[in-house]
């Protein structure tokens, strides 16, 4: 017996359905607009097909009495056995044949409007500030874009058509059966009544148990998230029993729940299969003895239990459609939160493509990361780097290096004082154009799941296997590319896990020099190489750097010592600058430290 307050998937909690809530839906529901057409036909056809329906425990009825009565010549043709069973069969056809157009036509709508909204979603959530998605998980940013959609797209194909195919069979059933029997049909109602009283409090129990399984399982989930996520970690510190013994509690703590949740899911289940049996029984003792006494015919009869059948399975579909619509109703909210949030705006899009001189400035820049608002980063810092100059940041960690990396690229804006490229306010400039003559080099190289042509073309979508080839030399990297089976269709795998790190900085140097950029920024570029790597990385460096105005994180000195100017960072702010023969010079500078250090 099918429970229709079980939740298979139970990842997400109900929402109260609310004026709000209702206004999130309709506002999503806008997404149907361009299938409109096709969508009301599908409505059309469901509403035909169970209209149709509906007349075949009538057809049975009619069978019935007519195979208790003796054969009339004079009868019409849809009084005869012969004449019933073929309008059953045309009855049967019609209904066959609009519930597959029904059925069709809803999966075209809803997949083609969750495909547009899907779309919308994702591209919202790469068109958010960084500090969005620092704020953010990952994994809860993907369970809205998957799960809670499919949410909205099991409303559309099927908790919506289920609601209005119940209420027509219930709306329906109803009239024909007070049209058979006022009597019986009281009679019946009284009876399901009572049953649903009970339903509606076993259901309330059983979501509150629902709710409380749902927290547990996703108290158990991070567990195994993080365990996985830091694996190296857990297994440097021989942490796997632990790690075990934590997950066991949280499964033990959930079990509990679970076991709770089915023995309420194990009584209603059974009240369900008592009840429900039991109206039926209950309807079919009260009818025989209305046969008996001539009030109704034994067609007429079996034509109401039917009907009763129907009743009884649309008041018992109504909980899970309930259940199904405040899911729905609370992915909504979840969804409608994302697509609220502010996306990065930028200047509009100059008139004319003039490529940018180079020339990067801050002055008097303070900032705090959102996530950390007490902790000032930058406490006024200044520093220029003008056209094809190397600039280097360096001082120790924590400093601000890599935040001025962030708000040259406008990851984050200052919260006082102005970033300016070439002399003009970097918010002015539309984000695209900004970003588009820079390109950085990070120390951690994120490489994308496909292959390593594919990798270095994402500095020039759409650059020549020429071009590819070409950068790829530039950058010390076409030997080892070339030595694989599948050269430059080699797969990279998940993260680039199939090279070394110095092959990936080498593919990230290949893509930021097929990106020709005006403006390199290197972020710790070769801080986790050995000595090998570093030496190629450096050369392909520079390379890179020729001609272009580059900003230098380093913590190794070796990466900076041919720096125009090197500004070292303390505290969030600068300490000195001058090159590296003038900051050796001062004997107890910050630099010359450093530089003893390594």
């Amino acid at each position: 017996m099918a429970d229709p307050f079980h939740d298979p998937e139970g990842d997400l909690p109900p929402a109260a359905i609310t004026r709000q809530t209702l206004g999130e839906a309709w506002h999503l529901a806008g997404y149907l607009s361009p299938y409109a057409r096709t969508y009301v036909l599908a409505i059309v056809c469901l509403l035909v097909a169970n209209v149709t329906g509906l007349a075949f425990p009538f057809a049975i009825g009619l069978l019935i009495d007519g195979s208790l009565s003796p054969s009339d010549a004079s009868a019409p043709w849809y009084r005869t056995l012969d004449g019933v069973a073929l309008f059953l069969l045309v009855i049967l056809a019609i209904d066959a044949v609009l519930s597959f157009a029904e059925v069709y036509l809803f999966q075209s709508v809803s997949q083609r409007a969750m495909a547009d909204l899907r779309g919308d979603t994702f591209g919202r959530l790469l068109r958010f500030p960084l500090a969005f998605h620092h704020q953010h998980r990952v994994g809860d940013l993907t369970s809205r874009l998957v799960q809670d959609l499919s949410h909205l797209e099991d409303t559309l194909v099927h908790a919506g058509p289920q609601l209005l195919r119940q209420l027509v069979i219930l709306v329906g059933s109803v009239v024909l059966i007070l049209l058979t029997s006022v009597q019986l049909t009281l009679f019946m109602l009284v009876t399901v009544s009572a049953m649903l009283v009970l339903a509606i409090v076993f259901g309330n129990l059983i979501r509150r148990y629902s709710k409380e399984t749902q927290d547990k399982l996703a108290a158990s989930n991070v567990v195994v998230e993080e365990a996985l996520q830091g694996i190296a970690t857990v297994k440097a510190f021989t942490g796997e029993k632990q790690e075990e013994g934590r997950y066991e509690t949280a499964l033990a703590s959930l079990v509990k729940t679970v076991m709770a949740s089915a023995v309420a899911r194990g009584l209603f289940t059974a009240f369900i299969v008592f009840a429900m049996f039991g109206s039926v029984v209950a309807v079919m003792w009260f009818g025989a003895g209305m046969v008996q006494r001539g009030s109704i015919t034994l067609g007429e009869l079996t034509s109401f239990l039917i009907y009763t059948m129907y009743v009884n399975g649309a008041f018992g579909s109504f909980a899970d459609i309930y259940s199904r619509i405040q899911k729905t109703l609370g992915a909504t909210q979840r969804v409608r939160e994302l697509l609220r949030e502010a996306i990065e705006t930028g200047g509009p899009p100059s008139p004319t493509s003039v490529r940018p001189r180079g020339e990067v400035e801050l002055i008097d820049v303070r900032f705090r990361y959102p996530s950390r608002p007490d902790a000032e980063v930058l406490k006024g810092l200044s520093l220029v780097a003008r056209p094809g100059e190397r600039v280097a940041l360096v001082g120790p960690s924590g400093a601000g290096k890599s935040t001025v990396i962030g708000l040259v690229l406008r990851f984050y804006d200052p919260e006082s004082g102005v970033v300016r490229i070439d002399g003009r306010d970097a918010r002015e400039y539309a984000l695209d154009e900004l970003r588009g003559h820079m390109a950085i080099v990070p120390q951690d190289v994120l490489l994308f799941g496909g292959t390593i042509a594919e990798n270095i073309a994402y500095g020039k979508p759409g650059a020549s296997q020429d071009e590819i080839e070409e950068a790829a030399r530039q950058a010390n990297a076409h030997d080892f590319i070339a030595a694989f089976p599948d050269g430059y269709k080699t797969t990279v795998g998940e993260r680039g896990v199939q090279l070394s790190g110095g092959q990936r900085q080498r593919v990230a140097i290949a893509r930021a020099i097929l990106r020709d950029p005006r403006i390199l920024l290197l972020d710790e570029a070769t801080s986790s190489l050995d000595l090998e790597n570093e030496a190629l990385v450096l050369q392909a460096l520079d390379r890179l750097m020729e001609g272009r105005t580059c900003l230098v994180v380093a913590h190794r000195l070796s990466t900076v010592r041919k720096a125009d100017r090197i500004y070292v960072l303390q505290d969030g702010i600068i300490h000195e600058a001058g090159t590296h023969e003038e900051l050796q010079t001062k004997i107890d500078g910050v630099y010359r430290r450093l530089a003893e250090l390594h």
